[in-house]
């Protein structure tokens, strides 16, 4: 629908009254809206931001084009929403995933070079949570359940322990 994030901020409670503002950088554009928020914060735009980003890629719509007035005779074209809209480079003319591979041609940066480096980053992350470096900058967030008592969000779920670069090749 349209700007989501207003959508968003009413539906958690905030008042009508409330600004809002949808940021549309495809993959960047949860770190963009952040990045704005402080930015409104350091120049005394604002003193509380709400900022943040979402996706939801197993929900994109497969589109049949000209079916709203309807098709005559023949058939109609089902394009997949995600690949239109989502990870199709319209500059480029293509999937956006292969931009990694052209990168890493690009600039000689091996399979393996990568696997380190990633490998490196689980560990480095799984220290800080150790840590609780960033304790304070989470929030934990309760879960209704359809049955029994609510889950608790309060740790990244995205971390792995034990990675190294030989698991993930």
């Amino acid at each position: 629908g349209q700007n989501p994030a207003r959508q968003a901020a009413l539906k958690a409670g905030l008042p009508i009254e409330s600004t809002a503002m949808t940021v549309n950088m495809v993959c960047g554009s949860g770190l963009r809206a952040v990045a704005l928020a402080a930015q409104a914060i350091a120049a005394g735009e604002a003193s509380i931001v709400l900022a943040g980003g979402f996706e939801s890629m197993s929900q994109a719509p497969y589109y049949l084009g000209k079916a709203r007035w309807g098709h005559r005779m023949g058939n109609g074209t089902i394009e997949d929403g995600m690949i239109k809209d989502g990870l199709w480079c319209a500059m480029g003319n293509t999937h956006m995933g292969i931009t990694a591979e052209n990168l890493a041609e690009k600039y000689q940066i091996s399979r393996r070079e990568q696997d380190e480096f990633s490998a490196e980053s689980q560990r480095k992350t799984q220290e800080a949570i150790a840590a609780k470096r960033f304790a304070e900058e989470i929030i934990p967030v309760e879960i209704p359940q359809r049955k029994g008592d609510p889950v608790t969000v309060d740790t990244d779920e995205l971390p792995r322990a034990g990675v190294t670069a030989d698991s993930l090749a």
